[in-house]
């Protein structure tokens, strides 16, 4: 992404007529049709990473590629051709890395921990910043003590990328996403803080807040109240998001919405037009790389890797996070959800050539067909929010 990306996403955020895409690096598959849709359209996309994805070599790296954070930036400068791709840190904040939880950091040495992460993001050109310190080890901290973390960290950051000559952009947002919308009390006060504080401080304004509009990921749906937005009696629902999209205008914010994934094409169309500045969307890829995968295995008959990839996935228990209270979902779908965790298994990896060399005698290139899949699930948001 060239210098200046604040007033490069001002003019095409200020046209009111599009919603920026944050794509999960969920593979290397999906990062590399996020690369190849970018190029191929001219089109600026944002590859958002957790820090369970992706993280600094400190943490080692994160589950994706056993990429780290320099390694996945460099990466990506090598083949993004025409300079469109957005490196955001998505949930960067204290307690956001497994290994942060799992050592016992207190809240002082978890914050010295999230700056180490933040100031090797910046140092290798990550673009967007979202600083989310809602974790905890114990009680979940109130909204002032959540604000107060904020604050901390987005000294950091500013001070951080001016000392390295860097371009960042803020996006605060610091909470899970709900079923139901935030009410404009809750909007109003946190974006207030936020406001006053970026103005006492002297610091670079805030850019984007994650606002809560009623959409949140379980299994493979959204659940969110904004999937009903065409159903009848939903007037009520309509109008609180409507004031909680005008409240953070008028407090001079952009929307981002996350938890995107699996809504309905009327609901995707309408997002320009609501003025949602820009969504993410992360799981929904994992899933949609490994079910071409597995149709894959069924057609070319790949018993071990089919095989490998679903006992791994289960037996990760990575679903869990995922899954609705109760359900009686059947195993496999628990392991479709959770494939993407596992691609970078040994065993998956050794399965996975071997299928390779089974499927290019039949001239059958496995990472172009899986690359196809993904940029076609990615097409459908691109072409929705009206960036192509």
């Amino acid at each position: 992404m060239d210098s200046m990306i604040r007033e490069r996403l001002a003019r095409i955020l200020g046209s009111g007529k599009c919603t920026l895409l944050g794509v999960g690096p969920m593979s290397k598959n999906c990062v590399d049709a996020t690369l190849n849709l970018a190029n191929r359209h001219d089109v600026p996309l944002m590859l958002i990473a957790s820090r369970r994805q992706v993280d600094a070599e400190e943490f080692g790296g994160g589950y994706v590629n056993r990429w780290n954070t320099a390694s996945l930036a460099g990466y990506v400068a090598q083949r993004d051709k025409r300079r469109n791709i957005i490196l955001s840190r998505d949930h960067g904040g204290p307690w956001q890395n497994p290994l942060e939880v799992d050592r016992g950091l207190d809240l002082a040495a978890a914050m010295e921990s999230a700056k180490l992460s933040y100031l090797r993001d910046i140092e290798n050109g990550f673009s967007v910043i979202h600083i989310d310190p809602s974790l905890a080890l114990g009680t979940a901290p109130e909204v002032d003590q959540v604000l107060e973390r904020i604050f901390e960290l987005y000294e950091f950051c500013c001070e951080t990328a001016n000392r390295l000559g860097k371009e960042i952009i803020i996006e605060v947002g610091a909470e899970e996403q709900k079923a139901h919308a935030n009410s404009i009390e809750e909007l109003n006060y946190f974006a207030g803080r936020l406001k006053d504080f970026c103005a006492k401080s002297g610091l670079q304004s805030l850019s984007f807040i994650v606002v809560q509009t009623g959409t949140r990921v379980v299994e493979t749906r959204n659940v969110g109240v904004l999937q009903s937005w065409f159903e009848p009696g939903s007037e009520p629902m309509q109008a609180q998001i409507l004031d909680l999209l005008e409240t953070t205008a008028r407090h001079g914010f952009w929307v981002k919405q996350h938890n995107t994934d699996y809504l309905p094409a009327t609901i995707l169309d309408l997002h320009p037009r609501l003025g949602i500045h820009a969504a993410n969307v992360a799981p929904e890829f994992g899933v949609v790389e490994t079910r071409a995968l597995l149709k894959l295995c069924r057609e070319h008959h790949l018993v071990h890797l089919e095989e490998t990839l679903l006992k791994e996935a289960f037996e990760s228990r990575k679903w869990e996070k995922w899954m609705t209270p109760g359900t009686t979902a059947p195993d496999l779908d628990r392991a479709v959800i959770s494939a993407h965790y596992v691609f970078s298994h040994p065993e998956v990896e050794d399965a996975k050539r071997e299928a390779m060399v089974c499927l290019e005698k039949k001239n059958i290139d496995l990472d172009t067909v899986l690359v196809n899949a993904v940029e076609a699930s990615i097409e459908l948001y691109l072409k929705a929010f009206r960036l192509v």
